[in-house]
């Protein structure tokens, strides 16, 4: 991207999770960190808690690939709301045809599903095992198998860890709303148990079907929704026999329905995707 060059770009949302989304098939994008964290600025630039790029596939079983980028510029293994606004995109402006894609990330293959107004992703499988997520015990005290204690911001918390892709450490809570997430999803996301950082769920579990959550996004802060944190929230719930195999999870953008069977199952995850405008951008 040459500076003076005009980049069109998406501003699209999945339950108040927001993306500049870039069309990297018919475009050449080469990302650049300050540029992303000056565009995300919500006062200076377009806003946003991602930056996505659909680009051309490696694989040739793949119909595009896909890349994530956080507000602060780093890069991100996978964004699961992302997932269905690049989906619903690639066929709004022409990219495809088809309503089953399959998509690579670098938290490996993964299958969108456009089904009227809604969009289904089959996620990973998630990972409990601590060198993959990846999830340093040396720094915490175990708890049951597969939970853990550790301190920040003057507390101890008992976090699940998890992968989906990308880190994440799920608390369970009695009461979310009262909850600093800020402050304390702060002290978390850099804990040195975490050497990638990680991403951190709250979750307020209602009953076998129905959870709160809410989510302090590594590389962001707190957003309105988080799709591959509801995953890792259920998976680390279902493993703690708090829900069963489907489950409503109601985060402050909307709700997102999640189905996971066990052990060795990928995850289904359904819900919305909006474009909200399109425009263009001057590169500076």
């Amino acid at each position: 991207m040459k500076i003076g060059a005009r980049q069109k770009f998406y501003k699209m949302h999945s339950l108040g999770n927001d993306f500049m989304v870039l069309d990297g098939v018919t475009h050449e994008i080469v990302p650049d960190p300050a540029r992303i964290k000056a565009w995300s600025c919500r006062h200076t630039g377009i806003g946003f808690d991602q930056l996505l790029v659909i680009a051309p596939p490696n694989e040739p079983n793949a119909d595009f690939s896909y890349l994530i980028f956080n507000a602060d510029g780093s890069e991100a293994e996978q964004c699961g709301n992302g997932t269905r606004c690049v989906a619903a995109l690639s066929r709004l402006i022409g990219l495809t045809k088809k309503e089953h894609l399959i998509w690579q990330s670098l938290a490996g293959e993964f299958e969108t599903k456009i089904q009227g107004d809604r969009i289904s992703t089959t996620m990973t499988v998630p990972e409990f095992d601590p060198p993959s997520i990846p999830f340093d015990p040396r720094h915490a005290q175990p708890k049951t198998e597969h939970s853990y204690t550790i301190e920040a911001a003057n507390q101890r918390f008992e976090i699940t860890p998890v992968s989906m892709g990308n880190p994440h450490a799920v608390i369970f809570v009695d009461e979310l709303l009262s909850l600093d997430v800020e402050t304390l999803g702060s002290a978390l996301t850099d804990h040195a148990a975490f050497p990638q950082r990680s991403n951190i769920e709250f979750c307020q579990v209602v009953d076998h079907q129905f959870a709160r959550l809410r989510v302090f996004e590594r590389g962001v802060g707190e957003t309105q929704a988080c799709g591959t944190g509801a995953c890792a929230a259920v998976a680390a719930a279902r493993l703690s026999d708090r829900v069963i195999d489907r489950v409503k999870v109601s985060l402050p953008g909307g709700k997102l329905h999640i189905q996971w069977p066990g052990a060795g199952a990928p995850i289904l995850m359904t819900g919305p995707a909006n474009l909200i405008y399109e425009g263009e951008i001057v590169i500076r």
